[in-house]
């Protein structure tokens, strides 16, 4: 009886464990795809007007560095779950 009770919480802990590496799985490529849509609409848009291209470049390096710091949290906060 008490094998059994300990048995189902190994094996919720252990799905909790595959959750959290899943969770910073997820934003860790979500990251990288938000970035290239920042890098694919910048590239189209200094192609289209290129006079415009610093204030385009200072704009794409703040929003870049929003979604990292977002992503790093998140990542963070996944690693946090798998050690505690």
């Amino acid at each position: 009886m008490i094998s059994m009770i300990l048995l189902q919480v190994a094996a919720g802990a252990a799905l909790g464990k595959v959750g959290a590496a899943f969770g910073a799985a997820i934003a860790a490529f979500a990251a990288g795809f938000g970035i290239g849509k920042i890098g694919q609409s910048a590239m189209e848009a200094m192609a289209r007007q290129p006079e415009a291209a610093g204030n385009l470049r200072s704009g794409m390096i703040i929003a870049a560095g929003m979604i990292e710091g977002a992503a790093l949290f998140a990542i963070i906060v996944c690693l946090l779950a798998i050690v505690l």
